[in-house]
């Protein structure tokens, strides 16, 4: 039976680059592509939950994130590795959303595809939202250091229960919770 880690994309998996919309400007953050490899080696299904407000404000369409999204499984791939799922929010910040992080719809609605207790679930990102999403569904909380994230843990303004300098050191944390 599997386990599931939610895992935000931009500044967790790859690279930050401000409203990112060309897949040709994807960058997987050193060392994703292993640890996610492991993951998937040892019972662990990755899904991609990401806020994309740069469709909601008008800055690009929804399809230039499903095809920055498919760059991803690429490049993941050339590493043996394999997301399971990408769930994306397209709404405005100021939108009354049920799907924007820390709001748990894109996660209750993985949960209920692919059938598995949103408690028994591993969040990782680098922003408050993420670490919010996690502590709203009852789940364990990961904070990456990179994106936004070392600057998120300097100000104190998360309590993930833990953190990581990324996204590489995750099958350790993984590990401890056997």
């Amino acid at each position: 039976m599997s386990r599931f880690v939610l895992a935000d994309r931009d500044g967790t998996l790859i690279v930050e680059k401000h409203y990112l919309h060309n897949p040709d400007e994807v960058e997987l953050i050193p060392g994703t592509g292993l640890a996610i490899n492991w993951l998937n080696t040892n019972g662990w299904e990755v899904i991609c939950v990401s806020n994309q407000a740069g469709v909601g404000r008008g800055y690009f369409e929804a399809s230039a994130v499903v095809a920055v999204n498919d760059r991803v499984e690429s490049l993941l791939n050339a590493d043996g590795a394999k997301v399971l799922d990408y769930y994306f929010c397209p709404d405005h910040p100021d939108a009354d959303s049920t799907h924007r992080k820390p709001a748990p719809g894109m996660a209750l609605d993985a949960a209920q595809k692919h059938g598995f207790d949103l408690k028994s679930v591993v969040v990782v990102g680098d922003k408050p939202c993420d670490i919010d999403l996690g502590k709203n569904i009852g789940a364990t909380t990961v904070l990456v250091r990179t994106g936004y994230g070392a600057k998120h843990e300097a100000a104190g303004d998360c309590e993930p229960d833990y953190v990581i300098d990324s996204f590489a050191d995750l099958p350790a944390i993984i590990t401890r919770l056997g």
